[in-house]
């Protein structure tokens, strides 16, 4: 009589780019290439791990005056691509207008005519923050170290999606009239004034009193005491499986720590170093911005 292994996470980064592959369908990515969207549609178009959720829950909360009858932000806010794959329907209307799509596409491969919102936020913290996203999920607790997602996954040049191809993609695009890019850590460090410029750009009348909810409401306090309404339960309840993934995932969150400068403390001085020379082959060169540091002032200053 045969016996049904249970399913493992994967123990390496390769296993874990073997099943990441089958997340999303080529159908559901062939249907996000091809939505056609109305003017007022606001796509949230962050790399993972970059203040996505965050936005998200801004822009949800700004459009309905802070609704939270919802059992994950991906049922009222769509991710783009996975949307075929969870039922969803991209083009039905929404809890409130402007209608809102989370994606994470660069600017050559979404789809135009919308409005475009995005944060940037420095690569060090990335790469720890979708380590712990990554841990305990996509690959068994502890088995996989963050100088193995660093090399394996965020500076691999095979991948074709990676953190620097997406910022070189969307910073020529930043002064356009349609794309509001923002810094991860200037919204940290003064959120009303960051929802206040998007409340300016989706088209939101703003009060005292609507500011107050969603400042309150997109606080990392009020998410994680609301931990499942944003942890890709959704997505998870309909792929893992699919992925090979077993249930009853012990890692994963989406919201954390919510603050800036968190790699000091999880990266050693050889990643770091790996990181710094990426930013200089990447970005320095292209665009011309020396460090993050360059990057946050640049758009603070709105050049």
């Amino acid at each position: 009589m045969s016996t049904v292994q249970p399913l493992q996470r994967p123990r390496s980064i390769q296993q874990m780019l073997e099943r990441v592959q089958h997340m999303i369908t080529m159908e559901s990515i062939g249907q996000a290439f091809a939505f056609e969207p109305r003017a007022s549609d606001v796509f949230i178009a962050t790399f993972p791990k970059s203040g996505t959720t965050w936005l998200q829950q801004i822009v949800h909360g700004l459009r309905t005056g802070g609704d939270m009858a919802f059992d994950e932000i991906t049922e009222v806010v769509p991710w783009l691509e996975t949307a075929l794959d969870l039922g969803l329907d991209i083009n039905a209307p929404q809890r409130a207008e402007p209608r809102a799509y989370k994606c994470h596409l660069p600017w050559p491969m979404i789809p135009k005519g919308g409005r475009y919102v995005l944060a940037v936020r420095d690569p060090r913290d990335v790469l720890v923050s979708q380590y712990h996203f990554w841990n305990g999920w996509f690959f068994e607790t502890g088995s996989v170290s963050v100088e193995d997602l660093a090399r394996g996954l965020f500076l691999n040049e095979e991948l074709p999606f990676n953190y620097y191809r997406h910022l070189q993609s969307w910073w020529p695009e930043r002064q356009q009239p349609q794309v509001l890019m923002l810094c991860y850590e200037s919204m940290l460090a003064d959120p009303q004034a960051a929802i206040r410029r998007i409340a300016d750009f989706i088209g939101v009348t703003l009060n005292e009193a609507l500011l107050s909810r969603v400042l309150e409401q997109s606080s990392v306090e009020f998410m994680r005491a609301h931990a499942r309404q944003f942890d890709d339960h959704l997505l998870r309840d309909a792929r893992d499986e699919v992925c090979g993934l077993p249930p009853g995932t012990v890692g994963g969150s989406k919201v954390r720590a919510g603050r800036a400068g968190g790699h000091v403390a999880e990266l050693t001085d050889a990643v770091r170093a790996e990181l710094d020379a990426a930013w200089q082959r990447e970005i320095a060169g292209p665009l011309g911005l020396a460090d993050y540091a360059a990057l946050r002032r640049a758009l603070d200053a709105g050049a």
